[in-house]
């Protein structure tokens, strides 16, 4: 596991549970406002930053008596080949697994699911489907397809889970993000998250008027009353 940060205790990164959060290093996406340019490359430009495995598992250990789960996210941690043994390892601590990931690696994904390995999933959705290039920096349609499996993995896994769009006016508008609710079923969870211009991987972000998050969160629960909406500055 190449682990580029870890925070001992978080009360706001998984739903409802006391968690410790780790970071790993790399992400394929290349999307402008990335709040955290410095986990994408695959190889970390500062080394000394890394931590090992061991003292990261060891940091968890001497809080599990309080902790309840730990929350792996990134970059992309699907990245990390051996990202399932090393879920295992904080499953062995009587510890819950949330999963971040924007869906690229349905088969891991999967491998997870059948083997009752996490406990939550947060998947980012980056737009329509359509349009989600114009957002991850990539065009190969079979990565956009990798994405479009983990939603389906996740929608049907009967395993907790959020789905969440950062919002970047310049991109979005309400209409897209109204159409990517629709993709939901009643008694699941979308958080619109407004996008935070002060660190993204494009320097001088161009910024555009916000789109009013709490009006599109409205009008979507008017359509949808079944979903859980939630918006996140």
């Amino acid at each position: 596991m190449l682990i580029a940060g870890y925070q001992p205790l978080s009360l706001i990164d998984y739903p409802g549970v006391i968690c410790s959060v780790i970071f790993t290093q790399g992400c394929p996406f290349r999307c402008a406002y990335c709040h955290n340019p410095e986990l994408i490359p695959a190889k970390p430009l500062d080394t000394t930053r890394m931590l090992s495995e061991q003292t990261v598992l060891e940091s968890i250990k001497k809080r599990a008596n309080f902790l309840e789960g730990v929350c792996i996210t990134g970059g992309e941690p699907t990245m990390q080949a051996d990202l399932i043994e090393f879920i295992k390892k904080i499953r062995a601590l009587g510890l819950r697994v949330k999963l971040d990931t924007n869906g690229v690696h349905p088969r891991l994904i999967e491998q997870t699911i059948k083997e009752k390995l996490v406990d939550f999933f947060a998947m980012d959705i980056k737009h329509t489907w359509k349009h989600y290039g114009d957002i991850i920096g990539l065009r190969q349609q079979n990565v956009i397809n990798n994405c479009r499996k983990t939603f389906d993995l996740i929608q049907a896994s009967n395993i907790s889970h959020e789905f969440r769009t950062t919002v970047y006016s310049t991109i979005h508008n309400a209409d897209d993000l109204k159409a990517i609710a629709r993709q939901l079923h009643a008694g699941e969870s979308y958080a619109l998250q407004d996008l935070r211009y002060e660190k993204t991987l494009v320097s001088n972000l161009a910024q555009s008027a916000r789109i009013d998050l709490e009006a599109v969160a409205a009008s979507i629960r008017e359509d949808q009353p079944g979903l859980h909406i939630s918006v996140r500055a």
